[in-house]
């Protein structure tokens, strides 16, 4: 077989079964017994076989083709997303296709469905803040399009949600601020009308309030969640008469513009203000000081929102799977925060 192409009906034979059963192992079909998954898998890699996959869609009815629909423009976020997702469509023969979009537009969910429709995907991963909304879950469901959501809370049916716990995150840092003294403390939320802005929010200010630490309502702003919207939100909170010595940031982008206007007003970080975010991004561990912050394995929720789409998408003829769909953000301690000078 080394002077011609190997075909699926070579493996076939060779692994002495059907077609049909190779063609489902390649698909992961969870109709395929272990042991002759293990038998065909193993012949698949001794004599190098690749399946076509323009044949294999066509056999299949199905692209191969897995969306990716996001409508903010945090590029570091974005490449996590991807690595994460493509590092599970790569293993099992999808390929990926990017879709960002403007939810503000008044077309954005007829225009979202359009797109998936031209480039005929069998499932979209839709993340946050989009991930939120209804009226394109809904769409979504009417168009018969599988798909997995990445958000803040458990708002749908688990085979089709993937869940950050940022609630009980947030309450790792309060508790962070509360070890190193700070009682005169800022929050910069995200945009009020995310869940995840007010989920960050409300979990950072129960704990404090259970350490009977009150933040003062002019201490509390929302941003953005961009760099310029920490900044300005910054410049507010630094230039008062009695400034915070702990600032919050609902994202990393934020808690950095709070570190560059700190720098330019001439306040040391962390002697004389603490500045935490939320995210660890690429550059919170590289930026001077190293920023504290809340990570979430966004890399790692993609893997899972893919392998749960992937799931979903072939299971035709049985039940999908129920995988594991929340994950734990945890607290990373870095140079920017430090106790509270007296």
């Amino acid at each position: 077989m080394q002077d011609k192409k190997i075909t699926i009906n070579d493996v076939a034979k060779l692994a002495g079964v059907s077609k049909r059963t190779v063609s489902r192992v390649i698909n992961r079909s969870p109709l395929v017994g272990e042991n002759t998954l293990k038998k065909v898998e193993k012949i698949i890699k001794e004599v190098n076989f690749s399946p076509d996959k323009q044949a294999r869609g066509l056999a299949s009815s199905r692209s191969y083709l897995l969306g990716l629909i996001y409508d903010h423009d945090d590029s570091l976020s974005i490449v996590q997303v991807q690595q994460g997702a493509l590092s599970v469509c790569a293993q099992l023969g999808y390929e990926l296709v990017v879709h960002p979009c403007k939810s503000k537009e008044t077309d954005f969910i007829e225009e979202c469905i359009n797109s998936i429709n031209r480039s005929k995907l069998d499932g979209v991963i839709i993340l946050p803040p989009i991930s939120e909304n209804k009226q394109l879950a809904a769409a979504l469901r009417a168009a018969n399009c599988p798909y997995v959501r990445i958000a803040s809370v458990d708002f749908d049916d688990k085979l089709n949600i993937v869940v950050s716990d940022e609630r009980t995150a947030m309450k790792e840092m309060a508790e962070h601020f509360v070890d190193l003294g700070h009682k005169n403390i800022a929050f910069i939320s995200g945009p009020l009308s995310y869940r995840s802005s007010i989920e960050r929010m409300e979990g950072f200010l129960f704990e404090l309030r259970s350490a009977n630490i009150e933040i003062a309502e002019s201490h509390i702003l929302e941003g953005e969640n961009s760099y310029e919207s920490g900044m300005k939100c910054a410049m507010e909170l630094l230039t008062k008469e009695t400034r915070p010595t702990a600032i919050l940031a609902n994202n990393d982008e934020m808690a950095t513009g709070v570190i560059r206007v700190a720098s330019d007003l001439g306040i040391k970080i962390p002697e004389e203000l603490s500045v935490a975010g939320f995210d660890d991004n690429i550059y919170a561990s590289r930026i001077i000081p190293s920023l504290t912050t809340i990570k979430r394995p966004i890399e790692n929720m993609a893997a899972l929102a893919s392998q749960k789409l992937i799931n979903k998408v072939q299971s035709e003829h049985s039940a999908p799977i129920k995988l594991c769909g929340e994950v734990k953000p945890h607290l990373i301690i870095r140079e920017s925060t430090t106790k509270k000078s007296t």
